[in-house]
C-alpha cells in the first residue's frame, strides 16, 4: 500500500467564501499514482470545512445566507469571543458544514456521483489557510 500528502494553501480575499478545489485534489491524486483506494481532503484549521455537492453559485450564496441567518457573524454575541478573538460563529459554521470529506478512488479518478465536486469552506478568511490531502491506496 502506498501513502501520498499534500497541502494547498489559501489566502481568502473575503471572510465567507466557497472554492471548488476538486481540480487540485485530482492533481493530487495524479500525483500520487494511486489507482485504487481512498483520498481524505480536510482542513487544517477549526473555522473552515471541507465538503462535497454541487457547483452552482445559487446554491452557495443559499450556504452564506443560512449560515448568516442561524449564526450570524455578532463578535459580541458568543462566549468563545471572550477570548479575544472575534470568530465563534466561523467555528459553529465549520461544525455544520462538516470537517472533512472521503472519496473513493477507483481507477485512478475520484469516484463521485452526479454533479459532485470538492469544495473549501472558508469562515473566518483573509489569512493563511491549509487543506490536507490525504491519498492511500495501490
Amino acid at each position: 500500500m502506498k501513502s501520498y500528502r499534500k497541502e494547498l494553501w489559501f489566502h481568502t480575499r473575503k471572510r465567507v467564501e466557497f472554492i471548488n478545489i476538486t481540480p487540485q485534489v485530482e492533481s493530487a491524486l495524479r500525483e500520487s499514482g494511486i489507482k485504487e483506494g481512498f483520498c481524505l481532503v480536510n482542513p487544517m484549521h477549526i473555522t473552515a470545512s471541507v465538503f462535497i455537492n454541487d457547483d452552482e453559485s445559487g446554491l452557495h450564496q443559499d450556504y452564506e445566507r443560512w449560515l448568516e441567518k442561524y449564526v450570524p457573524h455578532d463578535p459580541g454575541g458568543y462566549l468563545h469571543n471572550r477570548t479575544g478573538e472575534t470568530n465563534g460563529d466561523a467555528h459553529i459554521k465549520r461544525q455544520l458544514m462538516g470537517r472533512e470529506v472521503v472519496v473513493a478512488v477507483t481507477d485512478g479518478k475520484l469516484d463521485f456521483g452526479p454533479w459532485e465536486q470538492i469544495f473549501y469552506g472558508e469562515f473566518d478568511g483573509r489569512r493563511d489557510k491549509r487543506v490536507l490531502i490525504k491519498i492511500i491506496g495501490e
